[in-house]
């Protein structure tokens, strides 16, 4: 693709970067066909192509944003299935993180939609917060439908869904501490405590710790690695992502240079993707680049840490049937692929994968609160093909997927390291019946 930046707009080293991105895209159109919102939606803007064009005019002509490209940018599920496809490697990623700090820097939301995306940015990242939030949704609850009604509350309605019927017990993991392994010391690990799912279900985690320190590692979860800024980036805010970024990396970096760790695992593949990327994310930052970047160099999912260790021989429950879901931040984010696949297999259940496997179940962060009609089309879809593989279980590597599916189907829908850890000699998940 041609572009037209002038040298004092190339001078910007950001600006650089999304051009270098721009000119490599050849206009073939091969994204259109997997990404999500061009396969509900059928409008060339609400497809990759379509968006690095409004991109383009907006950064080259050093334009605020505007209604127009705000409405395709905000609609796009950063699910990066276009990566995937793309024949030419169009970092699409970076250039549609770029885009959204610039909508968020330069166009002013309608006030309902500010206040909505502010009461997501300072509820979800923080757990305690979080948590109060779920109670008060519980008495909310049944009037979602009155606030479907009235204007200025109707954005409320879907997070009211959204949320779970009751608070999950706190987890003794919750604050952060050290595991040590059974028997000899084979590896030292950091894990990510994380925000929402540490609310949501901590019990992943739980699972994690006790088949990882089955196997001999001793597992680190620092207390002040909380949040790693996933969410608050994906919305434009990096002042405030890039802040929750360094509190984590700070801590990381004290066990690297202290008794040292064989790889920092991540249990939400949303927040993979983000930690593996700190070291673009904070590139410019004289004091943290060298950081992040070590940071990133060591970050993996849980499936590729656990695909590298004996785990023993399998308890139960051999022959039971799994449909995977593959999340769009592991498949397309990460492309870890076979790895989650050849775990539950190794450990004796049948797994079987949905058709359209490449399309996102439209949690994608925050998606399903900020765009709950397009969410629920491709939950919906999503959830059907799931059922149609028959299965008895669903597996998914990211608690927002794991959440949105629950949302349409009465299968069970459990993290991949919860039935590991079970297969392994570790309890049965709560979730899947007697």
């Amino acid at each position: 693709m041609q572009t037209n930046f002038s040298l004092a707009q190339l001078a910007d080293p950001e600006i650089k970067v999304a051009e270098k991105i721009l000119r490599s895209c050849v206009h073939c159109g091969f994204c259109t066909a997997t990404c999500p919102t061009y396969v509900l939606l059928g409008d060339e803007l609400d497809s990759p192509r379509g968006r690095i064009y409004l991109i383009k005019d907006m950064l080259e002509k050093d334009k605020p944003a505007n209604e127009e490209v705000t409405l395709h940018i905000d609609r796009c599920l950063s699910c990066l299935a276009c990566m995937t496809t793309c024949p030419s490697g169009v970092d699409y990623m970076h250039l549609v993180d770029h885009a959204r700090a610039h909508i968020e820097a330069t166009y002013k939301r309608p006030l309902a939609d500010r206040l909505m995306r502010s009461l997501v940015a300072n509820i979800l990242p923080y757990p305690k917060r979080f948590r109060a939030a779920i109670a008060a949704a519980f008495f909310a609850r049944p009037f979602a439908f009155v606030f479907e009604r009235i204007p200025g509350l109707r954005r409320l309605a879907p997070m009211l869904k959204l949320a779970p019927y009751r608070l999950v017990p706190r987890s003794p993991t919750e604050r952060g501490s050290n595991f040590a392994p059974r028997g000899d010391r084979r590896g030292r690990v950091a894990l990510l405590r994380g925000c929402a799912q540490s609310v949501l279900d901590p019990g992943i985690n739980d699972a994690a710790i006790r088949l990882l320190t089955r196997s001999g590692i001793e597992v680190v979860m620092p207390p002040a690695a909380g949040c790693c800024g996933a969410l608050t980036h994906h919305m434009g805010r990096n002042d405030e992502s890039h802040a929750q970024a360094k509190q984590i990396i700070d801590a990381w970096i004290a066990e690297i240079d202290g008794e040292g760790l064989d790889a920092i695992l991540v249990t939400t593949s949303g927040c993979g993707t983000t930690v593996k990327d700190y070291g673009f994310m904070l590139r410019l930052d004289p004091d943290y680049a060298d950081k992040a970047a070590r940071v990133s160099a060591v970050a993996k999912d849980i499936s590729e840490y656990l695909e590298t260790l004996d785990l023993g021989t399998p308890a139960a429950p051999s022959g039971l049937s799994v449909a995977y879901h593959s999340a769009c931040s592991l498949q397309h984010g990460q492309q870890v692929r076979p790895a989650p696949k050849t775990l539950l297999a190794r450990a004796g259940f049948r797994v079987s994968e949905p058709a359209e496997g490449h399309l996102c179940c439209g949690s994608a962060g925050t998606y399903n609160i900020l765009q709950p009609d397009i969410s629920v089309r491709l939950r919906d879809r999503k959830a059907a093909n799931i059922e149609a593989t028959g299965a008895a279980i669903v597996a998914a590597g990211n608690i927002g997927c794991i959440t949105q599916i629950a949302g349409a189907t009465q299968l069970p829908v459990v993290h991949t390291v919860e039935l590991l850890d079970w297969a392994y000699g570790g309890p049965k998940p709560e979730k899947i019946p007697a």
